[in-house]
């Protein structure tokens, strides 16, 4: 069974740069039901035995058009949640050390380049989505933007995410309205580069 992350904090927690109405309903309602629906789907499809990454890797398998669909909006929805939710802290490490910040700055320059990039492709992702920093085994990093809830897992690019901005109005709207480079910025002041850091070390490990 797939399971919905257990928030590490309070929904008011996030405050005031994601206020609690939007963390509840974003994570009590969306979120549990991208999680019940993709167990649903799992089950259906006969998949319910292996890793909602392999689900992803493998949506070309499933020889049905609607349940292949099915899988990839409600398994992307769930995985891309239990990232999102998993990086954001009210205790947040403002910037990763070690071999993560190396890679950034051999790749991109700077945490501040990176920054403005993943910035960028969240701002410039039309309608909803996500924009991601992802890794590679080799430790290699990219930066992409992806719609609805497909991520660089379910198309096939050979990277994981490590890092995800969702930008679906849901996750914004009741605080910043349509000011969506706003909650961007924001956003950044409560990612846990001290988790980044872990999930990079666990795709290059």
């Amino acid at each position: 069974m797939f399971t919905q992350i257990a928030l590490p904090y309070a929904y008011d927690a996030l405050e005031p740069v994601i206020d609690t109405l939007t963390v509840e309903t974003h994570y009590g309602k969306h979120h549990a039901t991208y999680t019940k629906n993709f167990n649903d789907f799992a089950e259906k499809a006969g998949v319910a035995d292996k890793s909602v990454e392999e689900v992803l890797a493998t949506l070309d398998t499933v020889e049905d058009p609607a349940l292949r669909k099915a899988l990839r909006n409600n398994g992307g929805g769930f995985y891309n949640h239990n990232l999102y939710f998993s990086t954001l802290s009210p205790n947040a490490k403002h910037a990763p050390e070690g071999a993560l910040l190396e890679k950034i700055n051999a790749t991109f320059g700077s945490l501040d380049a990176v920054i403005e990039k993943i910035s960028a492709a969240a701002a410039g992702q039309f309608g909803s989505g996500w924009s991601w920093l992802s890794a590679n085994p080799a430790g290699d990093l990219m930066v992409s933007a992806s719609p609805n809830q497909d991520n660089p897992i379910s198309e096939g690019t050979g990277f994981v995410p490590i890092l995800a901005v969702d930008v679906w109005e849901h996750a914004y709207y009741l605080k910043y309205r349509n000011l969506r480079p706003d909650y961007i910025k924001a956003l950044f002041g409560i990612i846990d580069w001290k988790k980044v850091e872990e999930l990079y070390a666990t795709v290059t490990t």
